[in-house]
């Protein structure tokens, strides 16, 4: 609101110690030599590592089911779902031959996130009806390339001699819904053999 008060200004002449920044220097290295004394806020990384939370959201994998095949079926939901559109994928149909190493008669070819437009939302776990892509509680390293933070399946995919436990991301709910062999995508190419073998 404007008025007609009016304020005096008094145009103080600066001290010499004014003038040469004495005081405000004096001020900056007492507050830089309280923190001395103080507990460090920075840690030696990687040596050291802080505690990280189970439901932390980190580096992506897709996941192996019981029998070693790939879960992704490149049904491309968990790229719909994406809101940095960080998820690009190319589907193929699986050749004969091929059933140990694929779990549907569809998989992605390549599978790629790029980790600087990554967000680590979540929404591509929680969007995949396969429970293929899952965040794990790994850090992404950091690197000078763009280029290497295009993630691949050979990055993405674990590995059979050392899969990754991401039990803390899901809930006993799912977990009883993935044993119910009732629904043919948790059947899994033993069990379809045991099927078959039954049938005869």
């Amino acid at each position: 609101m404007l008025t007609d008060r009016s304020k005096q200004v008094v145009r103080k002449e600066m001290t010499w110690a004014e003038k040469a920044y004495l005081p405000a220097i004096f001020s900056g290295m007492m507050i830089t030599f309280s923190h001395i004394f103080k507990k460090k806020a920075t840690i030696k990384y990687p040596e050291q590592k802080r505690p990280i939370a189970p439901i932390y959201r980190g580096q992506h994998v897709l996941k192996r089911d019981e029998a070693g095949a790939e879960r992704c079926t490149a049904c491309g939901l968990c790229a719909v779902a994406c809101p940095a559109e960080a998820i690009t994928m190319v589907a193929e149909e699986r050749k004969k031959g091929e059933e140990n190493l694929y779990r549907e008669e569809k998989y992605a070819s390549m599978y790629e996130i790029n980790m600087l437009r990554c967000i680590f939302c979540g929404l591509c776990e929680e969007a995949c009806p396969k429970e293929a892509i899952f965040l794990t509680d790994r850090l992404v390293p950091s690197t000078f390339e763009r280029a290497d933070f295009i993630y691949g399946k050979s990055k993405l995919v674990e590995t059979i001699d050392n899969p990754i436990d991401v039990s803390v991301r899901q809930t006993q709910k799912v977990l009883e819904f993935k044993e119910d062999k009732k629904h043919k995508h948790n059947r899994t190419f033993l069990d379809k053999i045991n099927t078959i073998i039954q049938r005869h």
